[in-house]
């Protein structure tokens, strides 16, 4: 594509966006006043919402029959399309896929998970993706002819392509097996691809009114990841291995981990690592469902199991708190609401660990505010491009736009 194009494809894009946020905005209104309020000629105005019309963004919902004075053709009245998925957030975990759709207004209107086995392929991991978004698309009514971009997260260690300070474009992201060029292949729009705890991280991190600007995440789930904000900036690292705490030695002797090593905190603090455990001692959990029923019968195998796992959690926490100095330290996945007690070890360690360091009031320990769908929901705020914690991450380029299909 020549730059002019992409010089182009950018302006239009921007335009687009600019007409997008005055109808969230203002709610519907017609091509005079929506040129009025983006500062854009009737004749640009007039093809860009041609344009969102086509791709099903933008709906006409009536005209300004009622509102107008004197004599006149109604002028038709435009609104944002409810039914348009315009932002899709993908979540591969090592057992299961999490989507979620958001609208031009970025709410959430359709969320689902479908599972598969440990050792499926990225082949089948894809399709199923793919499944999951045509189910929801049919249960809720979608349509993704307006999609502005797609957010995946991967199980990581995630290495960037072209890490280590230049520039980089989402286009140049290489994904396992290609998932980054099938969702575009699909779709027509920008692909974002990034370890998805760390997307997870970000999801947690502005999930209240006012960003954290330093802190450490880790997510308990089917593996152990984790993601750090520094100076109010989501960080990635030289390599892509900013955060991977799932890969921290919490037991030299400890039992091997799928990346190679012995006694990564995954093989003491994931939700297979614990279930395997308990059952090792005697107790018959082979779920979430049966751990939060052993939990709530107070069963003494299984919390001696959470506190051993807890504790891990909290001395590898402890030196990256060490490290870090953080607002907050937060602990995800669903395993955190079915057993707090993982939680309340974890933090009970954190504060031993650094119990030599002065400071005015300890560093907070807390549970994750999002459950099993918060690295969807972060691959969504990344796409997004509106919080400053993505300071520094990369921009989608016109220079690659891909060409979008029909939807």
């Amino acid at each position: 594509m020549s730059t002019t194009t992409g010089v182009h494809a950018m302006v239009r894009r921007t335009h687009e966006g600019r007409v997008l946020s005055a109808l969230r905005a203002f709610g519907a209104l017609s091509r005079a006043e929506l040129a009025e309020r983006v500062g854009l000629s009737r004749t640009t105005l007039s093809e860009i919402t041609a344009t969102l019309v086509k791709r099903g963004a933008v709906v006409v919902v009536d005209t300004d029959a009622a509102l107008r004075r004197g004599s006149g053709r109604p002028a038709e009245r435009l609104a944002l399309d409810p039914a348009a998925g315009q932002f899709l957030g993908v979540d591969f975990g090592h057992r299961r896929v999490q989507v979620a759709v958001a609208d031009a207004s970025h709410e959430i209107i359709a969320s689902g998970v479908e599972r598969y086995d440990d050792g499926t392929g990225w082949t089948d991991r894809i399709a199923a993706a793919l499944g999951l978004v045509d189910r929801l698309a049919r249960e809720h009514g979608l349509h993704f002819g307006a999609l502005q971009a797609v957010g995946i997260g991967v199980p990581g260690p995630y290495t960037r392509a072209g890490a280590g300070g230049a520039h980089i474009t989402w286009k140049q992201h290489t994904a396992p097996d290609g998932v980054d060029a099938a969702f575009a292949e699909r779709f027509g729009s920008p692909v974002m691809v990034d370890n998805n705890t760390r997307l997870a991280a970000l999801a947690e991190a502005v999930s209240r009114p006012e960003p954290l600007s330093d802190l450490v995440y880790v997510r308990l789930s089917d593996g152990v990841g984790g993601g750090l904000v520094v100076a109010g900036r989501l960080v990635t690292g030289a390599r892509g291995f900013a955060g991977e705490l799932g890969h921290v030695t919490a037991d030299p002797a400890g039992a091997e981990c799928r990346c190679g090593k012995r006694g990564c905190l995954e093989t003491v603090a994931s939700v297979p690592a614990i279930l395997t455990a308990c059952r090792a001692r005697g107790a018959g959990t082979d779920s979430l469902d049966d751990l939060a029923a052993a939990v709530a019968k107070h069963d003494p195998v299984v919390d001696a199991v959470l506190r051993d796992a807890g504790s891990a959690l909290g001395r590898v926490l402890g030196a990256a708190a060490m490290a870090l100095d953080p607002d907050e330290v937060v602990v995800g996945g669903e395993i955190v609401h079915v057993a707090p007690v993982v939680v309340e070890q974890a933090a009970a360690t954190l504060r031993y660990e650094m119990y030599a360091i002065p400071a005015a009031e300890p560093i907070r320990v807390r549970a994750g505010r999002l459950r099993d769908s918060d690295g969807a929901l972060g691959a969504l705020t990344a796409t997004f491009h509106e919080s400053p914690l993505l300071a520094g991450y990369p921009e989608t380029t016109a220079e690659e736009e891909p060409q979008r299909s029909a939807p």
